[in-house]
């Protein structure tokens, strides 16, 4: 007999075709947001489950299903998982790291130059009938070539948008909680800064941290006081780093020149004063939203539920102890 395992999310049907060789298969094609209590009754007898950032996988949700073995994101954030409780549990969790990078940082790239050069405002303004005509000083944005490009969090998606200032010829720093080996910084020409130099240094500020309780308004009021007012701050690692409403003043009063925002504090609710900014670009959390690399995500995650429930280690483990 197949084990029954959960697809919490609406994914690709060539994920639920190979996954259904393996396991009895409750989906949800519709996409329904599941919540707490509705991923307690579809978890209640399954062995394996494939969630995305948006499923909270918490305790209770843990306790109230027996017979789980593993937990698998489709994601490399996993925030959404309560890890200690999967841990106590002997419950696998997986992510899916790697496979999004390079779409990731494309992305940050697209918000970049979006906000640099005051795209989105300037299209609204051609599309509402306002352009009567070309002038000299009009539409002046921000020159991306020769600047200072500044990453707070220099993982793997870090280390590619970093890889593509060079064709820039833009200046790298970067903060992290540990410093790259010299190879690395080398091949991203990238210096090592403290954080306030960062934020004091950086004409583009690209945020890259892993969401936690700690990193929780690392951007703040007192944080993006010490920016450039000339600076950009472009965010596509998870809502909650930044202080939205803070951000919001800071743009509002033009102490800061423009940002990229991809995710959101309460996402998918976001603070409507964002829409009274005419120096944002807003998109909805679509860092790694290509089909390939979605695609390659889900398939990361069904190999990692493929190997936690036939007895082997999954590629991308989070919680190790659990083989022990």
């Amino acid at each position: 007999m197949k084990q029954k395992i959960l697809v919490a999310r609406e994914v690709f049907p060539e994920v639920l075709e190979r996954l259904r060789q393996h396991f009895e298969v409750d989906d949800n094609q519709a996409d329904a947001i599941l919540g707490v209590e509705g991923l307690k009754v579809r978890l209640a007898d399954k062995a394996g489950a494939l969630t995305a950032a948006t499923d909270p996988v918490t305790a209770d949700v843990i306790a109230a299903a027996p017979a789980l073995k593993a937990i698998c994101n489709f994601a490399v954030g996993y925030n959404n998982i309560d890890l200690a409780a999967c841990s106590r549990a002997g419950v696998m969790a997986t992510n899916t790291p790697g496979v999004l990078d390079d779409t990731t940082a494309d992305l940050a790239w697209a918000l970049l130059m979006a906000t640099a050069r005051r795209l989105p405002a300037a299209e609204r303004w051609l599309r509402n009938g306002e352009w009567q005509g070309w002038q000299f000083i009009q539409w002046l944005g921000s020159d991306v070539h020769h600047a200072t490009l500044g990453i707070l969090g220099m993982g793997r998606i870090g280390q590619a948008v970093a890889r593509r200032a060079l064709g820039f010829d833009m200046k790298v720093i970067y903060h992290n909680r540990t410093r790259l080996p010299a190879d690395k910084e080398d091949a991203c020409r990238a210096r090592f800064v403290d954080r306030d130099t960062l934020l004091r240094e950086s004409d583009f500020l690209v945020l890259l941290l892993p969401y936690s309780p700690e990193s929780h308004h690392t951007i703040g009021a007192a944080e993006l006081a010490l920016m450039k007012p000339t600076a950009h701050l472009i965010n596509v690692a998870r809502g909650g780093i930044v202080d939205d409403e803070a951000l919001i003043s800071a743009l509002r009063q033009r102490r800061l020149a423009g940002a990229g925002i991809d995710v959101f504090e309460g996402e998918p609710k976001y603070n409507p004063g964002f829409l009274e900014l005419d120096n944002v670009a807003l998109t909805p959390h679509i860092g790694s939203s290509s089909r390939a690399t979605r695609m390659a995500m889900a398939m990361r995650a069904a190999d990692n539920l493929i190997a936690a429930l036939s007895g082997q280690r999954p590629p991308n483990l989070l919680n190790p102890e659990v083989m022990g």
